[in-house]
């Protein structure tokens, strides 16, 4: 396929997305449910990319130092800590396995 083909059909598809989202009746978008929905779709979003870039290698499923950092993410947010610290101590746990195991 040419790519300016597939750059053409990629932003029509953009267009179409978000005219469809327009199109939507503000009486839909007003109920309860769909708002309790939209509030938590990017969280589950988030979770589940997080989850894919961390235990997935291409086809395979894997537990190395990223799913470690996670790990020691995880403890760190459930002491409380700042985000920053959270993400540091991601970071340095990663970094530490990976070291470790070459």
């Amino acid at each position: 396929m040419n790519t300016w083909l597939a750059i053409g059909v990629t932003a029509l598809g953009c267009y179409a997305v978000k005219l469809a989202g327009l199109l939507v009746p503000a009486s839909a978008v007003e109920r309860p449910l769909v708002k309790k929905l939209a509030a938590l779709l990017p969280v589950a979003l988030l979770a589940a990319l997080t989850a894919q870039q961390t235990f997935a290698d291409g086809h395979a499923l894997v537990l190395d130092a990223r799913a470690a950092g996670v790990a020691a993410a995880a403890v760190a947010l459930l002491l409380r800590a700042p985000f920053l610290v959270v993400v540091a101590v991601a970071v340095v746990v990663t970094a530490g396995v990976r070291a470790l195991t070459g």
